[in-house]
């Protein structure tokens, strides 16, 4: 059932990002010829008003396809059609393209006030860090640790409470690369010790868990609508600028950051633990994923609507579109590299699931 409610929240996201991009095409009048969810061949299939709407088999994203995209464009529509989308002034086009972005940072925007409103105002940061995630063979995962696991010291020393918390737990594990730590860990009512061995990457220690601030047990309702869009917009924007940072890491210490990259099935995973946690559990997921595919798509890659924006802007210091044979060029190789990424991604986190291991008698 946990797993049920992550996919179902993935597959929400892809809609919401595609929605984006679909509307703000639609209300500019212009024209739309296609909204899908997944790639390839189309396992259901509808048109209406010139629109054809499809549910794909591989469910790694989704797209809008337009007629002046179409290679078997329809002839009734000229070349110079004002409603193609490649007619359409740059401000308006850049508008299309970065409307998907804009959906899902709104849509966890909403899901962490609405969370808010429902909840409440959590109470102030409970003692240590809470353990939300474990990767199946981490080194966190050898050492006992489960999600919900409190950890409260690291060597004796006493990690605090809130933000500060979690940069006292972060910073001995990555300067202690090999070196075994002594954790004192609550779990319900229990405390307990544990011994950990961070991973060395590149010199760096990782234990293949996240961390986050342990929130008091107690929470009040809120005051006023306007506490809710406080508290839930101080939420959306530590989760937001931890995404960035994180994203911001691939290219500034790639070697060491690259193993923390998470592909379909270990995202799944993830809304699956988080969602055996309940309500407030999948929120967070939802949020979360939904800045996570935000951010990533605003990267200035090729394929992604950052990589769009890009093109979009050397059009607009060219003062005419760069060749398309150029653009297809780097469309095509860029499809490559995302399928081939996606596939191996999917090997090694499947790879990784408990269930695969006590299948292969690991």
């Amino acid at each position: 059932m946990n797993v049920l409610a992550s996919l179902l929240a993935l597959g929400l996201l892809i809609v919401i990002h595609e929605a984006g991009h679909f509307l703000a095409a639609r209300l500019q009048g212009i024209r739309v010829n296609g909204f899908s969810v997944g790639f390839g061949p189309a396992l259901l299939k509808t048109e209406r008003n010139g629109v054809t709407y499809a549910l794909r088999l591989l469910p790694l994203g989704g797209f809008v396809s337009f007629p002046d995209d179409d290679d078997d464009n329809d002839q009734s529509i000229p070349l110079d059609d004002p409603d193609l989308l490649r007619n359409r002034p740059i401000p308006q086009r850049v508008l299309v393209i970065s409307a998907g972005v804009l959906a899902n940072l709104l849509l966890a925007w909403l899901v962490l006030v609405g969370h808010t409103a429902a909840a409440g105002v959590p109470g102030d940061p409970a003692p240590g860090v809470v353990v939300m995630t474990v990767q199946d063979g981490a080194p966190a995962a050898q050492a006992g640790l489960r999600p919900g696991d409190r950890i409260l010291s690291i060597d004796a020393q006493t990690l605090g409470s809130g933000e500060s918390a979690v940069r006292a737990a972060v910073e001995p594990i990555r300067r202690s690369p090999g070196q075994k730590l002594e954790l004192e860990v609550q779990r319900g009512e229990a405390v307990s010790t544990l011994r950990l061995t961070p991973a060395d990457q590149q010199g760096t220690g990782r234990i293949g868990a996240q961390l986050q601030v342990a929130m008091g047990g107690g929470s009040r309702p809120v005051r006023s609508p306007l506490e809710a869009i406080s508290a839930g917009s101080r939420q959306f924007a530590s989760l937001f600028s931890r995404t960035v940072s994180g994203y911001a890491s691939l290219f500034t210490d790639f070697s060491s950051t690259a193993q923390q990259v998470s592909g379909p099935v270990k995202i799944v995973e993830m809304g699956a633990q988080l969602s055996s946690q309940g309500g407030s559990g999948l929120a967070l997921f939802l949020a979360l994923i939904s800045i996570n595919l935000g951010v990533l798509n605003a990267l200035p890659l090729p394929l992604l609507d950052g990589g769009q924006l890009v093109f979009l802007l050397l059009e607009g210091l060219r003062g005419r579109p760069l060749p398309e044979r150029f653009q297809l060029a780097v469309m095509q190789s860029s499809l490559l590299l995302v399928l081939g990424l996606s596939v191996l991604l999917i090997v090694r986190d499947t790879s990784q699931l408990t269930v695969v291991r006590q299948l292969m008698g690991q």
